[in-house]
């Protein structure tokens, strides 16, 4: 595969360019959205709350999706990361809220913590760029 099949896409976050990192890549039929937070440039939506820390994390990667053409339709993968155990069932509602339609594989973990403690939730997906309906 050449560069010239890879595209990037940004966000704008401050972690990407320190870091040295895209928000998303299309490469061949996939779409692959890395690690988002519900943080848009340097404010934190929903801080404390989850449930809404989940919703804005995977609309951000939905959109991220949408800079290479796809929409909800085209996810085929998520995972969800999770400060604490306790949040399972509200980042879980979200995601049913947002995903439901579609049902693409999902992984959720609890994991330590993340550069910020305020994050309670980080997600990523991936898209399919040949999703045809059935």
């Amino acid at each position: 595969m050449t560069s010239d099949a890879v595209r990037r896409v940004q966000s704008g976050s401050p972690w990407e360019e320190s870091f040295g990192f895209a928000r998303a890549v299309a490469a061949g039929d996939r779409v692959l959205v890395g690690g988002t937070t519900s943080f848009k440039g340097t404010v934190l939506y929903g801080e404390g709350d989850p449930y809404e820390q989940a919703k804005v994390a995977f609309t951000s990667a939905v959109e991220a999706i949408g800079e290479f053409g796809l929409d909800i339709g085209s996810v085929i993968r998520t995972r969800m990361y999770l400060t604490h155990v306790r949040d399972v069932d509200a980042a879980g509602r979200a995601h049913k809220e947002i995903f439901d339609s579609v049902r693409p594989v999902s992984t959720l973990l609890v994991v330590e913590g993340f550069v910020d403690p305020r994050i309670l939730v980080e997600v990523e997906l991936e898209a399919y760029r040949g999703a045809v309906d059935s």
